[in-house]
């Protein structure tokens, strides 16, 4: 198998969005806004997915993207209802449409990747055993909503990983958001839930809010703003910001990788879908950003 930079696994995602009214199916999970926003920016990326047979149409637009996909069918594709009920788009309400199932070792292709995106859409998707063999493998960078968000019914709730100190000890990049920190850590102060997340292994935490991104590497903060001129991409925002960070970072510090993935996230929110924008573009908006560092 050929070697990529970035390999995202977790369940591709076939969401229902509700804002204002009107319904939208639309693709989603890391897989996708992830992945595409790596290969957008010049980043070598495969996914390796699970989905219904039925769906796997869907991965067509990846492919032409020029990411490698690795697929296993699955009884359901993964699915997320997001309902807006106010103009604050970082208010919804979430119900489960589908679970695809867990990823087995048995059906992980022989990848080879500098660093393992792990982004789930819920718990119950990657476990342990996983982490610990990709762990051998690459560098591992690991979103927390896969293993926070867990299903109650149709509901997803928010519940603390109980086996986190386990889990993140083979994390070296992991993404929170304000809610996820404090779901993790008890702790309401960001500057505090970071640096307790730190004490569980991994050596960089990405944190994105409303407002913008916070990277707590190696004993550093840095921050950023995001600046669109609107937000009606919403969704996907997080996947975004977390993709550009670990493509940046294969060749820059972290303090340009916070700069360059607040750009990137700030375009990608100006519109639906995937992110549009060229490497140059975000550049050059990226190029207008101070990053505060404390």
């Amino acid at each position: 198998m050929g070697h990529v930079d970035v390999a995202v696994i977790g369940d591709f995602a076939k969401d229902k969005l509700v804002y204002r009214g009107n319904v939208e199916i639309s693709s989603g999970g890391s897989v996708y806004y992830g992945a595409i926003a790596l290969q957008r920016i010049g980043i070598r990326t495969a996914v390796v997915t699970r989905l219904a047979e039925q769906d796997f149409q869907l991965l067509n637009e990846l492919k032409r993207e020029g990411i490698t996909v690795y697929a296993q069918p699955a009884l359901q594709t993964s699915g997320i209802e997001n309902i807006y009920t106010t103009e604050d788009m970082d208010h919804r309400v979430c119900h489960v449409t589908g679970f695809a199932g867990p990823f087995r070792l048995s059906e992980m292709p022989p990848i080879s990747a500098h660093t393992f995106l792990v982004g789930p859409l819920m718990a119950g998707v990657v476990d342990i055993p996983m982490l610990r063999n990709l762990s051998t493998l690459g560098n591992v960078a690991l979103d927390s909503q896969g293993f926070v968000r867990v299903r109650k019914g149709n509901d997803l709730v928010f519940t603390d990983w109980s086996e986190k100190k386990t889990g993140l000890a083979f994390v070296k990049i992991l993404k929170v958001d304000d809610v996820e920190a404090e779901v993790l850590t008890g702790e309401k102060d960001r500057v505090k839930a970071l640096k307790r997340l730190a004490t569980y292994g991994p050596s960089e935490i990405v944190l994105t809010c409303a407002n913008g991104v916070t990277v707590y590497a190696d004993g550093e903060f840095y921050e950023a703003p995001f600046a669109p001129r609107k937000i009606v991409g919403r969704t996907g925002r997080g996947d975004t910001c977390l993709a550009v960070y670990l493509g940046t970072r294969l060749t820059s510090p972290p303090k340009e990788a916070c700069r360059l993935a607040a750009a990137a996230t700030s375009l990608k929110m100006e519109k639906t879908g995937p992110l549009s924008a060229t490497l140059q573009e975000v550049k050059r908006l990226a190029d207008l950003y101070s990053v505060s560092k404390s």
